[in-house]
């Protein structure tokens, strides 16, 4: 969280040197009020370092940085609201009259429109006041039980820029292994051809390459032309059916229509599948209800067919019915040295034998999990290729973190706490999308922007500069894009890795159905994501002034209708995106 809070802080200060002598703020009268903030939001970045490194270990800390999240989040509303207020005032006044004079006098309007400029600089005015004694009490709080003496600054990761993925390293780079396993896979697969259906499962933990390898197998060349039909399914833990079965008719080539029911799209699934054979993967199944309550009845209509299920757990396999299993096994210290080196492009034979030892060592550390072992490797290949440098990062105490869940910790928190600040929040706003989805370039980009989390720099468009953090988290393997399309316009992200994101949003983002949320905790929500298969989408009943959130995104699955005052309670709203729904 304290990253999160550096930005912000870093962030808020920046667009109030900015501001402070703009002429909009300048009509308000507030620009002393700004100067306080400013000065009080450059003592508080002396506290995050050492809060970064008790935070985890004491709940004080850990409640004085809850707090002071909500603070910054408020203190940049505060500095939109002054800008844009100030900025209709100068659109009222008297066009002839100057900057100066606006600022303290109602000169040449009459009396009764003189009062609403004045009730708006009182008011804007009590806001900032107010929330600097706030500010100014949570810095004495923080510089009373933050150890100060003691600070280093964190030193930054070095910025990779990829705009041309060309250059990336292959994502699914195997070792002999997978495929070997490929190999005895298609064997299977063609051995069972004629069946109606055979199921053949890969089982295995997260982030151990149980997709990759189902990869191999559903592009294998010798599969090519054998089914009449093929599918690729990502089922996720929360799956929506409608959806499912869009998908599956999509890659069959079937046409449907938006609100077309279950049992509807089920019928059409039939049909088209009758006396026709078929080979789908169902990637990441969590239960088995996928397949006995959902596909199993229409895909019957085939002739014959074979599904292959990737999934963590035995017990959804048996429950599916699967024949013959492929258990993924953690990779070995020499196939997992080979992994990293290679997803890092190391070409020189010295260099590989000179890292040898450390790199072993990193992938012990790894767990023997692919996931962890190219991520990590992303990391190195920021760094100069030498032990003393592999060595560090070795060290790191994000290794060790505390305070997550045991899958989340180690290489995968590594790869996010070495991202540069402005990519963690890139990072960390993905956590709005639904598990699976596939994300677009280029609203990645325009949402970025419209969030301010990209840099200003001469002579290059905003745009740009996000498009450059796009193929960077690419690069760091923290994004996975789509094969499908050269310039790799469209990703998605390992659940893994969502995962991650969500846990450090925290109170931050939330996606889902809303209805589920106290009006508590949607107040402190920033990123709003509604995942509905309901023909409305709405927020639940509370004050406007509560709802904070900038991020309004709509997932649904039959385009449904928006309630029409939801526009008036986002107050805070910097994106937008209503183009599943209805309006």
């Amino acid at each position: 969280m304290a990253s999160i809070l550096d930005y912000l802080v870093k962030s808020c200060a920046k667009k109030l040197e900015a501001i402070i002598t703009d002429e909009a703020v300048l009509i308000l009268g507030v620009q002393e009020d700004l100067k306080q903030m400013q000065r009080t939001m450059t003592q508080i970045q002396c506290f995050l370092d050492d809060a970064e490194q008790r935070r985890t270990r004491e709940s004080a800390v850990n409640n004085w940085l809850s707090e002071l999240r909500g603070d910054m989040y408020y203190a940049d509303d505060i500095v939109d609201l002054a800008r844009s207020e100030g900025g209709k005032l100068l659109l009222e006044r008297d066009p002839s009259s100057s900057s100066r004079k606006a600022t303290s006098t109602c000169s040449g309007l009459p009396f009764l429109n003189c009062i609403s400029p004045i009730q708006k600089r009182h008011k804007i005015g009590v806001q900032i006041r107010d929330f600097n004694a706030q500010l100014d009490k949570i810095s004495k709080l923080g510089e009373r039980f933050l150890k100060l003496e003691n600070m280093q600054p964190k030193p930054q990761a070095l910025t990779v820029k990829h705009v041309r993925t060309s250059h990336l390293v292959e994502p699914n780079l195997v070792g002999k292994e997978t495929l070997h396993a490929c190999k005895s896979l298609v064997e299977l697969v063609l051995a069972h051809k004629g069946k109606k259906p055979y199921k053949v499962g890969i089982v295995g933990t997260g982030g151990i390459g149980k997709t990759t390898l189902a990869q191999k197998v559903y592009n294998d060349r010798e599969l090519k032309g054998t089914f009449s039909n093929q599918a690729w399914i990502c089922v996720s833990q929360e799956y929506s059916e409608i959806s499912l079965l869009k998908e599956v008719l999509r890659n069959f080539g079937v046409p449907h229509e938006q609100d077309e029911t279950v049992g509807e799209l089920s019928s059409k699934l039939a049909v088209a599948i009758t006396y026709k054979s078929f080979f789908i993967v169902l990637d990441d199944v969590w239960q088995p209800a996928v397949w006995t309550n959902l596909l199993r009845t229409p895909l019957h209509a085939a002739a014959r067919g074979v599904i292959l299920v990737t999934t963590r757990h035995d017990t959804v396999a048996h429950a599916i019915g699967v024949e013959d299993v492929h258990r993924v096994e953690l990779m070995s210290a020499d196939i997992g040295w080979e992994l990293l080196w290679k997803s890092m492009n190391i070409d020189e034979e010295r260099d590989v034998e000179n890292l040898r030892n450390i790199g072993v060592e990193i992938v012990h550390k790894c767990g023997g999990l692919p996931l962890a072992i190219t991520v990590t490797a992303s990391v190195l290949a920021t760094k100069e290729k030498s032990e003393r440098e592999w060595r560090k990062v070795a060290k790191r105490s994000a290794w060790s973190r505390g305070n997550l869940p045991t899958e989340l910790r180690g290489a995968l928190y590594l790869s996010y706490d070495d991202l540069p600040l402005h990519l963690k929040q890139c990072f960390l706003y993905l956590a709005s999308y639904p598990e699976d989805f596939r994300m677009s370039r280029d609203d990645l980009i325009r949402f970025w922007v419209a969030e301010g989390y990209v840099e200003e720099h001469e002579e290059q468009l905003q745009e740009d500069t996000a498009e450059e953090y796009y193929y960077e988290l690419i690069h760091r393997n923290l994004l996975q894009p789509d094969h499908l399309y050269a310039d790799h316009s469209w990703c998605k992200m390992h659940d893994l890795l969502r995962q991650l994101a969500q846990h450090i949003s925290g109170e931050e983002s939330f996606c889902g159905d809303p209805q589920s949320l106290g009006p508590k905790t949607l107040s402190k929500l920033r990123h709003v994501s509604i995942v509905t298969n309901k023909d409305y989408a709405a927020l639940p009943n509370m004050d406007k002034e509560m709802i904070r959130a900038r991020t309004l995104l709509i997932f649904s699955t039959k385009r449904s209708s928006v309630e029409n005052t939801i526009f008036r309670r986002l107050s805070c709203i910097r994106v937008l995106d209503l183009t599943n729904s209805s309006i």
